[in-house]
């Protein structure tokens, strides 16, 4: 073989000498479905001996050997295939590569190799010992939600008249029987919507152990205790052991199944991440944040991926964040992974990028309507752009609960104690209906569907219900003031001002010292921790949260890049991801409204949101599984034993760096 160099900025390629020439990029899908299932249109002659992914990545071009002989540089696609192909690269180099995409109200985890991962709810519940006392909790952090106010009930009508009017459906004060106008009416038949799915009727959770115990408590109980031979050795005896007979409660129970557990039950239920921040209150101490958080990945690592705490060494994981996250609260979800989990070494990706990458894209407005928060962002060229972003404190769940309001407040809820704040249950009942039946179209969108009741300690009941007006929530997207986000707020951020930044080298930084401090060691301080007052904050993302609805956001956003051919491509690349992205009609929706929330002075006359290549749910998640199984460099991975010993320090020289520098880290970027 004559092999050659390839000097391309960032990685070092050896390739034939007689395919020099004809390295090129492939058109068309993304980047596993591009091999997988070949476009009927490209001809052999695309079919060149080297690819590039090119939804922003254009990297790691491949090794090729042609024989010297041959008449042709060129490979038959399906010898090339044979050793190439995404599904031998996701299963060779994702078998051990577990990606986590930590979300408020779900959790998505599982291995790169793994068409979809699992998709939990993020919560955990745990056995209270002082289940008698007066001030009784299910929720941990209940105290934070608040009632609607009097003025948030006015603005929530006169934006509820204001959607009347758009989808040309009665106010809200109409009576039905003045009807001197015709209205247009969809009905959605509930028969033909349910001929394939089954009505999902929730039970509540067993909170006794099993005799047998389960994989997942054997584990966690030797993790617990592993530092200590003498406590196992004691436990061993069994000196003290209760009554097979005598039933015991759960120490803690995750998932879908904590939010099925009675109230009348001695558990509290706990979510670590609320409205897209680690949920620290007076109510709920950090230390227990972060407890919960380990509790709750170590059992779906146990539980769902089956891998125990002594195989834990030979795994990597990647880390898909959401925009909102802070810089320290990045910070301790490492610890938490490399530390505590006992990963090998980790590396965090940004949400909003590792969506466009699963999607095949390299440059769009990617909107991530999420549970509890809308984040908006645009990439250019596979690099996000911070000052683009921007944070709405409202999702999917305020969603689920304005479609309680509206049939309450026509009397078609039957009566039933539904409450989505106090009783989890209720909330997984309310998102079910509101995935089934809800849409955005215009006339009256009615439907019959089962409401399903869960009082204390009996079993469900089930009522069937006409459910009306199912096109006025999803559009409480457009105006927020119909959902009041502000009953379930975001946790205080008092506690979020790391001087410590993961983002910026203010190491380099000559920083100002105050008059009132002397020289030496801070001599003049009583109090440690006051020597950090004398660093000012300084941080390059901004976390913006604006009272506004999702069209002015998405607009805002994208004249915020200040270019004109860049917004123009930006307003033509809109990417809908989250759970929210999959309503019917919203699309539509919001081609429309953006175009019309467009200034008229911008020379911009054409918008379009692009259909979604993967499932929108879990599009962040696959495309950081991407992200991960081709970065053979690896160089901005932090390993577990250089975080424990030195975390981000001065001399390390691998001090980290967000997505927004990802093209001066590990990946290289190929301009056709």
């Amino acid at each position: 073989m004559i092999w050659t160099r390839i000097n391309v900025p960032g990685c070092d390629l050896n390739v034939p000498e007689a395919s020099k020439q004809r390295l090129d990029v492939l058109d068309g899908e993304n980047f596993e479905a591009s091999w997988r299932h070949p476009h009927p249109s490209r001809t052999a002659e695309k079919q060149k001996v080297g690819f590039a992914y090119r939804g922003g990545i254009r990297r790691n071009l491949r090794y090729f050997q042609t024989s010297r002989t041959a008449k042709s540089p060129q490979l038959l696609l399906s010898d090339y295939s044979k050793s190439v192909i995404p599904s031998h690269l996701f299963g060779d180099r994702g078998s051990n590569l577990v990606v986590i995409n930590p979300g408020s109200a779900n959790i998505r985890i599982g291995l790169a190799q793994q068409d979809s991962p699992f998709s939990i709810p993020h919560c955990i519940a745990r056995h209270t010992t002082g289940a008698n006392q007066l001030p009784r909790k299910n929720v941990q952090d209940q105290m934070l939600n608040s009632q609607v106010t009097t003025a948030q009930h006015v603005e929530r009508e006169k934006a509820y008249d204001i959607i009347a009017s758009l989808m040309k459906i009665p106010f809200l004060d109409e009576e039905v029987v003045n009807n001197s106008h015709p209205r247009k009416m969809g009905r959605v038949d509930v028969l033909s919507q349910q001929n394939g799915k089954k009505e999902i009727v929730y039970s509540w959770t067993d909170v006794f152990q099993n005799n047998s115990g389960s994989s997942m408590a054997l584990e966690s109980s030797s993790h617990k205790h592993e530092t200590s031979e003498l406590l196992g050795l004691q436990e061993s005896n069994g000196e003290d052991k209760p009554d097979s007979s005598e039933p015991k409660y759960k120490e803690y129970i995750c998932g879908e199944e904590a939010m099925r557990i009675s109230p009348t039950e001695p558990y509290c239920l706990r979510r670590p991440i609320r409205r897209g921040h680690l949920n620290i209150s007076q109510y709920y101490p950090m230390q227990q944040v972060l407890e919960d958080l380990q509790a709750i990945w170590d059992w779906i690592l146990i539980d769902k991926l089956h891998i125990p705490h002594s195989e834990r060494n030979m795994y990597s994981a990647l880390i898909v964040v959401p925009e909102t996250f802070d810089n320290r609260e990045i910070k301790e979800i490492l610890s938490i992974v490399l530390r505590d989990l006992r990963f090998s070494s980790a590396v965090v990706h940004q949400e909003g990028l590792a969506a466009v990458f699963g999607n095949g894209l390299s440059t769009a407005c990617v909107v991530n309507i999420g549970a509890q928060v809308t984040s908006v962002i645009c990439v250019e060229d596979g690099v996000a752009l911070p000052h683009t972003q921007i944070t709405l404190r409202f999702g999917g769940e305020d969603v689920s609960r304005c479609l309680l309001w509206t049939q309450r407040h026509h009397q078609t809820w039957p009566p039933i104690r539904t409450d989505a704040l106090a009783k989890p249950i209720d909330l997984l009942m309310l998102n079910k209906l509101k995935e089934s039946y809800c849409q955005i179209y215009e006339g009256e969108v009615e439907a019959v569907g089962v409401v399903h009741s869960y009082e204390d300690g009996l079993p469900p009941g089930s009522h069937k219900t006409r459910l009306t007006a199912l096109n006025v929530a999803p559009m409480g997207l457009f105006y927020p003031t119909l959902l009041v986000p502000d009953v379930y707020p975001p946790p205080p951020r008092s506690w979020f001002k790391d001087y410590e930044d993961m983002l910026e080298d203010t190491w380099h930084f000559d920083f100002p010292r105050r008059p009132d401090i002397s020289d030496g060691l801070y001599s003049g301080i009583n109090n440690p921790l006051q020597m950090w007052d004398n660093y000012p904050y300084m941080s390059n993302q901004q976390k913006k949260e604006d009272n506004i609805g999702l069209a002015e956001a998405i607009t805002k956003s994208i004249l915020s890049t200040g270019r004109i051919d860049l917004q123009r491509k930006l307003f033509c690349s809109m990417q809908l991801i989250g759970g929210v992205a999959l309503t019917t009609g919203l699309i539509s929706a919001v081609e429309e409204r953006v175009l019309h929330a467009i200034p008229s002075n911008e020379a911009i006359d054409t918008v379009e949101v692009l259909q979604s290549r993967t499932n929108p749910l879990v599009v962040a998640w696959r495309g950081g599984a991407i992200l991960g199984v081709i970065d053979y460099g690896r160089d901005a991975w932090i390993h577990r034993e250089d975080w424990i010993q030195n975390g981000i320090h001065i001399a390390g020289g691998r001090k980290y760096k967000d997505s927004y520098y990802l093209q001066a880290q590990p990946m290289c970027y190929i301009n056709s």
